[in-house]
């Protein structure tokens, strides 16, 4: 199949946590029918409302106008019945990093989607080829993770499994071009690019607080004075949330034995406490709002 005879009219997200949500804008945003899955009712009405706010501020900012805001927001479907995906042209999968979850979330999927159905897997960190073991399409699964803030970010590390064929892959590139993303390939190796780099860093930074080198904000500060980072590391973890950060070094840990990749004890204390970060409001910061990045 040709990249100009792939076309796209209905996608869809599995997990409706911050990365799923902000999936799912980049689908909307491209004019695909949208659908979005959470098993918890709960997630599916944070995410609608996170994925509203977040389109009334890029009209606010000039990112967008009112008409293009309205039009995103209606291409979007909510829903607990993962019998929505059935007849999607793709869906991503974007729940956390557990394999044992993500391969019984795929042989759901794989068992009322089309035959036609294009599966990318959002891991940051677990193998494409593992998790593609979890279904039988496994030539029809290709690795897609998003670099967070989804919405905002356009980087996509894009990787084949063992058994992905070429033909899928073709077409997961050519998705990601029509929702407006950059992808870049990578081989299926832990981490890929970013996690190669940020989960061992991000662990540093959380030993140096553990040490009381110096506090999350001061960190933060000379990150940002010095590499000209938009955010510093403590900003970015509770970002991604303490728990992913927690379940990425444990993952990464499990098949690399790089000790700079295994878990702090403060991170695990954190997590323990409910310190996810921005999605419970208070991590190294304390947030007063429950919203989306960039919203």
């Amino acid at each position: 199949m040709s990249l100009s005879a792939t076309k796209f009219s209905s996608a869809g997200v599995a997990g409706a946590g911050t990365m799923g949500g902000g999936i799912a804008i980049t689908m909307a945003r491209a004019g695909l029918a949208t659908t979005v899955f959470d098993s918890s009712q709960a997630a599916l009405e944070r995410a609608r409302r996170q994925i509203g706010e977040f389109f009334e501020k890029s009209v606010a900012r000039g990112k967008l106008n009112a008409a293009q805001a309205d039009t995103s927001v209606k291409k979007l479907t909510f829903s607990n019945d993962i019998g929505a995906m059935a007849l999607l042209n793709v869906v991503v999968e974007a729940i956390y990093e557990d394999l044992r979850a993500k391969h019984a979330l795929l042989a759901k999927l794989d068992a009322i989607c089309s035959p036609e159905t294009l599966f990318l897997t959002n891991t940051s960190t677990l193998s494409i080829t593992e998790l593609a073991a979890g279904c039988k399409r496994q030539d029809r699964v290709v690795g897609a993770h998003y670099c967070l803030p989804a919405q905002l970010m356009k980087l996509v590390e894009m990787s084949k499994g063992i058994h992905t064929s070429e033909d899928s892959w073709q077409r997961a590139w050519a998705f990601e071009l029509a929702t407006n993303q950059q992808p870049v390939e990578t081989q299926d190796r832990p981490g890929f690019v970013l996690n190669f780099f940020c989960v061992p860093y991000h662990n540093d930074v959380i030993r140096m607080i553990e040490a009381n080198v110096a506090k999350p904000a001061e960190i933060d500060r000379a990150m940002k004075a010095a590499m000209d980072f938009a955010m510093g590391p403590c900003e970015l973890i509770d970002l991604i949330g303490l728990d992913t950060q927690l379940r990425a070094s444990e993952a990464f840990f499990s098949v690399t034995n790089n000790p700079r990749t295994a878990p702090p004890p403060l991170l695990r204390r954190m997590v323990a406490a409910g310190m996810l970060g921005r999605k419970t409001k208070r991590g190294f910061y304390d947030y007063g709002q429950d919203a989306m990045f960039g919203a």
